[in-house]
């Protein structure tokens, strides 16, 4: 499978390994491309799941069964098993060794090792007063009215994308990254993982260089924008402003040359969130926000989503593009993976950006931006100011000079969200991977313009979200019960609170503030119980085994009269762990 950049073109890959498939079964996984290595996930109880003697001598059996030469290669930091099948093999012939992997019951899943892509697009400019996506009140993300409250200080972001190459205007908030890329024509640094997260360049001289389709490009330099959108220095007189301009920014490469492979991301997502990969040391400074403004077509495999499920269960708030298709985000990965925060893009107008893909699955919207309007020729452009301005580097191949361009796509919007992140976790350091998902997703507003195909809760408000996750009262024209209420195995309980007072009905935007303490939120179910009865649920088992609640949810219900007794309702679905609701509260 192949991974891009998701703001106008690069390319990249992904895999990873557990005891059971989480998404879709992995036979649903075919090779629609030439093959170098497959991922094979072994069942705990399997002695290959823990010997690399055996789980070599297991590769070489099954290739020789399907007429290839197989070897086991390495190791991921799931614990997956990449297999070399001696070069690149045709679809059918991979498909042949996958089948003798599927037949072996001590086999969880196995994969193709997938491309993934960047995604972003070129104009030019600089300077705050043009960052309209910060702070203009159509379609800005309000941006300005967070940074009194915090500026992301103590949080670092891991940026998995391809690496950095050195900017004034972000150096001062790098942290010490990693470079993944295994091979090194690819990673164009002359030898494969090292140290050093250095962009090298991800241009291609010919059309046809990385593939049926492909064209030459210059380089993107594309995480070095994608990192001054979260983080550039802010306040030193020169360039753009980041959104989470307190925030340390951790450049992981894995996109270079023809993109990256799946098996080089999956463990750059377990190394950047603190896990152990083999052979690479320890990550000093773990990130507790992942962007990967990268993806490939297909919907999401066992190996993105065991890689992402081991980060968010770090504590690491692991956010994506949604791709730049003009198509339903279901279709590709790692935007279809459970437990991301999948980002689609909106224009200028707050508007969905022509080419961002939509559905769903969709979790929020944030400014991606416009080069050109989706009438014009396809590669003109005609409004670079509609864009997304950040640092860059104007070599074509190699680095050169530093500067800043504006670039559109997905892989812009999701860094919007991700340095969102950033404030809330810095903000509220005991906010989880689940609760800072719903209160962003809580508190966006709607979007402006037209969203065909669904773009999730709106657009995401860094101003409306940093103040919910810091409230510690409800505000003016709230009500609010500090009784506490225990929460049994297996049961059902309720908190009341009467409103008087309130002419008319609830606002369509009803605010409802809940701070649940319980040791596995998965297992709760939360409902507010209008005074007629209406039931509005607000959480229905997410979040796994994170702990408590702390999140102001948005309810409309505008069809309810206010006054009157309104409930909490918390339901239990599971036995072994216990909490009780310490408060909850309505605003009007």
């Amino acid at each position: 499978m192949s991974v891009t950049l998701l703001a106008g073109s690069a390319t990249a890959s992904v895999a990873v390994a557990t005891e059971t498939p989480a998404a879709a079964p992995a036979a649903t996984v075919a090779p629609t491309a030439p093959v170098e290595n497959l991922i094979v996930g072994y069942k705990s109880s399997a002695t290959e799941a823990s010997s690399n003697t055996a789980a070599a001598d297991d590769a070489t059996a099954k290739g020789k069964k399907a007429g290839k030469k197989t070897k086991f290669d390495r190791r991921l930091g799931t614990g997956a098993a990449l297999v070399n099948l001696g070069g690149a093999t045709a679809p059918a012939d991979a498909a042949n060794v996958m089948a003798q992997f599927r037949a072996d019951p001590d086999v969880a899943y196995v994969e193709p090792d997938t491309r993934a892509y960047a995604m972003a697009v070129t104009p030019n400019d600089t300077e705050y007063a043009k960052q309209w996506d910060l702070f203009e009140s159509t379609a800005g993300m309000n941006v300005p009215g967070a940074w009194d409250t915090t500026t992301g200080s103590g949080v670092t972001v891991a940026v998995i994308d391809t690496g950095y190459v050195a900017h004034s205007d972000v150096a001062p908030n790098i942290v010490a990254g990693y470079d993944f890329i295994s091979t090194s024509s690819e990673a164009r640094d002359g030898n494969g993982r090292d140290g050093n997260p250095a962009d090298e360049g991800d241009w291609n001289a010919t059309d046809g260089e990385c593939g049926v389709g492909s064209k030459a490009s210059t380089s993107s330099w594309h995480g070095t924008h994608v990192a001054g959108t979260i983080a550039a220095a802010t306040n030193n007189s020169k360039g753009v402003a980041g959104i989470a301009y307190g925030a340390k920014i951790q450049p992981v490469r894995v996109l270079g040359k023809c993109g990256g492979a799946t098996s080089d991301i999956v463990d750059a997502i377990t190394w950047a969130s603190g896990g152990s990969v083999a052979g690479v040391p320890a990550n000093a400074t773990p990130a507790k926000v992942i962007n990967m403004s990268l993806g490939g077509s297909g919907t999401c495999g066992t190996s993105y989503q065991n890689a992402i499920n081991a980060a968010v269960a770090r504590g690491t708030t692991v956010v994506v593009a949604a791709g730049n298709s003009n198509a339903n985000a279901s279709g590709f990965s790692p935007a279809s993976c459970n437990n991301v925060i999948n980002v689609a893009s909106t224009n200028r107008a707050g508007e969905r950006s022509y080419y961002s893909n939509f559905g769903t699955i969709i979790d929020i919207a944030a400014p991606g931006g416009e080069t050109r309007r989706a009438t014009d020729t396809p590669g003109t452009v005609t409004t670079p100011e509609n864009a997304i301005l950040s640092t860059l580097n104007a070599g074509t191949t190699t680095p050169g000079a530093e500067s800043y361009k504006p670039y559109q796509g997905t892989s812009m919007a999701a860094p919007h969200v991700a340095g969102l992140a950033a404030l809330l976790k810095s903000a509220k350091s005991s906010l989880t991977p689940a609760q800072i998902e719903a209160a962003i997703k809580a508190n966006a507003r709607p979007l402006p313009g037209t969203c065909t195909g669904g773009c999730g809760s709106g657009i995401a408000d860094a101003a409306a979200t940093v103040a919910a996750v810091t409230s510690t009262t409800p505000p003016t024209g709230g009500f609010e019960n500090t009784t506490d209420v225990a929460i049994g195995d297996n049961t059902t309980v309720e908190s009341s609170i009467t409103v008087s007072g309130v002419t008319g009905n609830a606002p369509a935007t009803l605010k409802v503030g809940v701070n649940i303490v319980h040791s596995y939120i998965g297992d709760l179910k939360v409902d507010l119980v209008a005074p007629d009865g209406t039931v509005y649920t607000v959480h229905n088992r997410s979040g796994g085994s994170t702990d408590n609640i702390n999140q102001v949810y948005t309810v409309n219900a505008s069809s309810e009269v206010a006054n009157g007794t309104w409930k909490l309702r918390v339901n239990d679905n599971a036995g072994g762990d216990t909490g009780k609701i310490d408060s909850w509260n309505l605003t009007f």
